[in-house]
């Protein structure tokens, strides 16, 4: 029988999710649960190989790979992760290599923002396209370039880290330990704490509130989306991109916050990099495990 699909696993810091896809970027089957961070990391791979016997029933006999879309650092040479800032416990984890034993498949192991901008490139809003940034608003904010047609890696796989350049000195403390960093102040993590403080039940709800005119939510997401332009328009001088891609859980409201990040790139990028669009991610909270999985589909 043919090896025509793969498995995609995408490990976030909320929720792991596990599909099987084919090599059209369909999903044929697809499963999720909150991951176990409290547990480590064993505890996790269990969830993953309980997840890929469900999603994989009447598909073994063709699933040829796993691909992996983890939070970075990631050491890709060795197929380890690093101090997981989303995920404690995880130091120097052979993460690869033991999926791949417990599975009895090839994996792949990509970071998550570099795997979404994959399968953004491959099957979603990049498609066609030679020069793209991706970048997820989620727990934490990531990202992933393809320049000249080629995925950006860099030494050890651990290029575009975007969510930890510097955007305010004075800024809080981040999960990394740097101070600042675009992910401390902009995620969707961060959103929601802000939310919180002013009274609303999280992230999600000052959106809904925003959309139905309520002034203190409008002005929280206007806030939002003037961090999120400044950070985006760094990008676009950084990579040069033909279009920049949003994903990630506050994607969701991106029309709400689209003339704001307009605004900032309008003022701080230069004319030249002012006209490229920003657009969502056209597959959705899919982006990251399709991508993963087109990366395994060379074991087929």
């Amino acid at each position: 029988m043919t090896k025509d699909l793969t498995l995609g696993i995408d490990l976030g810091g909320t929720q792991l999710r596990l599909a099987v896809i084919d090599g059209q970027g369909q999903l044929l089957r697809r499963a999720a649960v909150a991951t176990d961070v409290a547990g480590g990391p064993h505890a996790v791979i269990g969830q993953m190989v309980k997840l890929a016997a469900e999603v994989g029933e009447d598909f073994n006999e063709r699933i040829s790979a796993a691909g992996v879309s983890s939070p970075g650092p990631l050491d890709l040479d060795n197929g380890r992760t690093s101090d997981l800032p989303t995920l404690p416990g995880w130091l120097n984890f052979p993460l690869r290599d033991t999926l791949s034993e417990k599975l009895s498949l090839p994996v792949v192991l990509e970071n998550d923002g570099v795997a979404a901008a994959n399968g953004e490139w491959k099957f979603g809003a990049g498609r066609g396209l030679n020069n793209i940034v991706y970048i997820t608003i989620s727990t934490g904010i990531g990202g992933g370039v393809v320049v000249d047609g080629h995925l950006m890696h860099g030494r050890r796989g651990m290029a575009a880290h975007v969510g930890h350049m510097m955007i305010d000195p004075a800024g809080p403390i981040c999960g990394c330990g740097g101070r600042g960093c675009f992910e401390a102040i902009a995620s969707a993590t961060n959103f929601s704490i802000a939310a919180q403080k002013l009274g609303f039940v999280n992230g999600k709800h000052a959106v809904q509130l925003a959309r139905d005119g309520n002034e203190k939510a409008k002005i929280l997401v206007t806030k939002e989306a003037e961090w999120l332009g400044y950070g985006f328009a760094s990008l676009l001088h950084l990579y040069s991109p033909e279009i920049l891609i949003v994903g990630g859980g506050l994607s969701s409201a991106l029309d709400l916050m689209m003339a704001g990040i307009r605004n900032q790139i309008d003022r701080y990028a230069m004319p030249a990099f002012r006209e490229i669009q920003v657009v969502p991610a056209a597959l959705g909270d899919n982006s990251g495990l399709i991508g993963a999985a087109a990366l395994a589909m060379k074991f087929g």
